[in-house]
């Protein structure tokens, strides 16, 4: 069996994950380790192409913008969950243009663009999709926010369980832990 192998079947005496505890964290053994920032947020939402496009052009429904007004306003609008790459809306916005759904004003760095004509017919007639767009990424928001908080105070009463337990608490433990695992997985299964 390769040696650096670690399953929760095979961990050393300190506990679970390897010889530093839960994951990679520090010394003590709690912190950062689920996931790349612990059990800060997950970090921003991926979103389709299309959930770009739309958030483009509800965003210029309202005034015009440059290319980083609108990914500063897709992020204070998600409440930092979703912050879309440059990558992926200047594409967008010449994609846009080309489609004679905005058009460009001014030049260089201080290119803003505003819905044409034909835009604004569109933006009319996919009111609820635009809508749609902004509507999920609170509700995703939310209900990160809500798991992140019950993982960080579940850890926390681990944690004490590892340094002020008797061997019969850690037991009781570990048999509620397996339990609520499977039941997570079950919730999953659904």
């Amino acid at each position: 069996m390769n040696s650096d192998f670690r399953s929760h079947e095979h961990q050393g005496p300190r506990g679970f994950g390897g010889p530093r505890g839960f994951g990679p964290g520090g010394p003590r053994g709690f912190g950062p380790g689920f996931g790349p920032r612990g059990f800060a947020p997950a970090g921003p939402t991926r979103k389709r192409r299309g959930d770009v496009r739309l958030a483009i052009l509800s965003l210029l429904a309202e005034n015009p913008s440059n290319g980083y007004g609108v990914i500063k306003t897709i992020a204070e609008r998600s409440g930092g969950n979703w912050t879309p790459s440059p990558g992926s809306v200047y594409p967008t916005l010449q994609q846009l243009v080309d489609e004679e759904l905005i058009e460009a004003i001014g030049e260089g760095k201080r290119t803003e663009f505003q819905l044409t004509e034909a835009g604004r017919t569109y933006v009319t007639e996919h009111a609820d999709h635009l809508e749609s767009v902004w509507a999920s990424s609170t509700g995703q928001a939310e209900a990160d926010a809500g798991l992140h908080e019950s993982i960080g105070k579940l850890m926390g009463v681990v944690h004490q369980f590892r340094f002020a337990a008797t061997d019969e608490q850690r037991a009781a433990a570990v048999t509620k832990i397996d339990e609520t695992r499977r039941a997570l997985y079950g919730i999953l299964a659904d």
